[in-house]
């Protein structure tokens, strides 16, 4: 009974075959996303606000900020996990500190674009990447074949982290240097640790945690839409509202589906691949969440309740729209396809940049990627496969 109990609390983190059948997300991840979306929800929301009072850049510079960090420690979690879940108590707890840490983060991000204060921010963050820390101390005891590449992982990710919590020190002109300085950093840990003996994850375990998230962030994108269409409603809707509501609803029905128009576990072949697949994702869902509080600005626009032009308004929609299909096309796109798809998404960015000075741009975007569909769904038959994705 003590052995069977002591087995529960921590076994050995040891590493998992990239080849186990039947690999899926743990419930455990599946509430790990929903509290993450939280964080993305509020730095969304905090983007809608911003853009609508007409400082875009200030929004878009808080809102990519943000977005980093939530990103980049959702990235560590899913791939560390993708190699080594055990689902002990010791693992659970760990993460459990994790989720903690995304919500200390939610709740600094109106602070952060208010005040320009990144305290509460910088705080969550490090909170999430030191239980990261802990796990790869535990792989670096339990995983003796990985032992430097779990010392690698602790000692990048613990560096930086000091980094993180120094600049707050600095001037306020150094914060957008020191930032990016910070990024790169965080970025070229993993390069450097998966030097030499690397980690085993799961090809289509990590396609399908990429996947969910996505599904996750449109979600909230199309809750962040409604709630402020609502909102802009007042005691009716218009004609405008409800033609944006139609028009809202076909554009992320069309990112969702061009996005699992097929599975991206194959593309998956090489530590290249992946982490190119992997951190060109950023753009993905950053934009995914951008395009809901886009949404929300041409509500407050319609509704007059906007301090901008309606070109302005317009493009904050056309702007993520136009990164999520280029984003796509360049990760997921070009590796699966050949001929017309391939020209089709490029021309179609093109034209939602330029639909802002048309009269109607969201419903001229809702068309344009209504169409880009009916491409991609031909392309399919004409492949003799169904466009369903391959999950």
């Amino acid at each position: 009974m003590a052995d069977a109990t002591r087995s529960a609390l921590l076994r050995p983190l040891t590493s998992r075959s990239p080849d186990e059948p039947h690999r899926a997300a743990t419930p455990l991840e599946l509430f790990f996303d929903l509290c993450f979306v939280v964080a993305v929800a509020q730095a969304a929301a905090e983007l809608h606000h911003a853009v609508a009072e007409n400082h875009v850049g200030h929004g878009v510079f808080g809102f990519l900020t943000v977005f980093f960090a939530i990103w980049w420690a959702w990235v560590n979690f899913s791939w560390f996990a993708s190699a080594y879940d055990n689902d002990d108590v010791a693992y659970r707890l760990t993460t459990l500190v994790q989720i903690a840490g995304a919500l200390i983060l939610a709740a600094g991000v109106p602070r952060a674009f208010a005040d320009d204060d990144w305290k509460l921010i910088t705080l969550g963050y490090v909170v999430m990447r030191l239980a990261m820390v802990t796990q790869w101390l535990r792989v670096r005891h339990d995983d003796p074949p990985r032992r430097a590449t779990a010392t690698r992982f602790a000692v990048g990710i613990l560096l930086v982290q000091v980094g993180w919590v120094l600049r707050l020190l600095l001037p306020p002109e150094w914060g957008l240097p020191s930032f990016l300085v910070l990024v790169v950093c965080e970025l070229l840990v993993p390069l450097w640790a998966e030097r030499g003996r690397p980690t085993r994850w799961h090809p289509h375990h990590i396609a399908e945690r990429y996947s969910l998230f996505t599904l996750i962030v449109l979600g909230e994108s199309v809750l962040a839409a409604t709630v402020a269409i609502e909102a802009a409603s007042g005691t009716g809707y218009t004609s405008a509202l409800i033609w944006l509501a139609g028009a809202g609803l076909v554009i992320v029905f069309a990112m969702w589906w061009l996005y699992f128009d097929r599975s991206a576990h194959d593309l998956l072949t090489s530590f290249a691949t992946a982490f190119r697949w992997g951190y060109g994702h950023y753009f993905i869902l950053a934009s995914a969440a951008a395009v809901g509080a886009g949404l929300a600005v041409v509500a407050d626009y319609d509704t007059r309740s906007a301090h901008m032009s309606g070109v302005v308004a317009a493009y904050a929609v056309a702007v993520p729209v136009a990164v999520y299909l280029l984003s796509l096309w360049l990760l997921q796109v070009c590796p699966h396809h050949r001929g017309l798809v391939v020209y089709a998404f490029p021309v179609t960015v093109v034209l939602v940049l330029l639909a802002p000075f048309t009269p109607a741009p969201i419903q001229v975007i809702a068309v344009l990627l209504a169409a880009l569909v009916s491409v991609v769904v031909l392309a399919g038959a004409g492949r003799g496969r169904s466009p369903a994705p391959e999950h």
